[in-house]
């Protein structure tokens, strides 16, 4: 029987979901919230309980009115804490999204008022910092077939003097 009580006693680290979905002609789907600045991925935080690819389709069908195909895990990012933010981990699958799926996006006026596909050279113009550097590793992660890790959107070069983010 596991104790209780010390499973209690562990820290807690928030969680985040987000859909990177590719157009035909290479371009990121955004989304800009209603209630802070910037474009962002689809996607929100992961409920108790849930896992993190349950609430990215979750959010998906939430934020965008339908589930797109989802290929795999581009990237684990850990974002440190920030603005009274606890850390979190952002689990950010890729995927596609078709023109008829774009046509038919039905926006949450309450959480989403616009979407936009852009080139992902275009994102860092769009996106805020910490959001904007998890792009080129995801999409690179996503065109290798593998999961990139990173920390607050950069990959810890790993050996002998690699030093976590702190």
């Amino acid at each position: 029987m596991p104790d209780v009580a010390y499973y209690a006693s562990l820290p807690r680290t928030r969680g985040a979901a987000a859909a990177l979905l590719l157009d035909d002609l290479g371009r990121v789907l955004l989304v800009k919230p209603t209630y802070k600045e910037g474009w962002f991925l689809p996607g929100g935080v992961i409920e108790q309980g849930e896992s993190p690819l349950a609430a990215c389709v979750r959010e998906c069908e939430e934020e965008l009115g339908f589930v797109p195909r989802l290929d795999g895990l581009a990237c684990v990012d850990w974002g440190p804490p920030r603005e009274g933010v606890d850390a979190v981990n952002v689990f950010v699958f890729g995927g596609s999204v078709t023109p008829d799926e774009i046509a038919g996006i039905r926006l949450p006026a309450d959480e989403l008022s616009e979407h936009v596909l852009v080139a992902p050279e275009k994102i860092p113009e769009l996106a805020a910092p910490h959001i904007a550097r998890r792009m080129e590793p995801s999409l690179r992660g996503i065109a290798e077939g593998r999961a990139v890790y990173l920390e607050d959107g950069r990959e810890p070069g790993f050996g002998p003097a690699w030093e976590p983010v702190r």
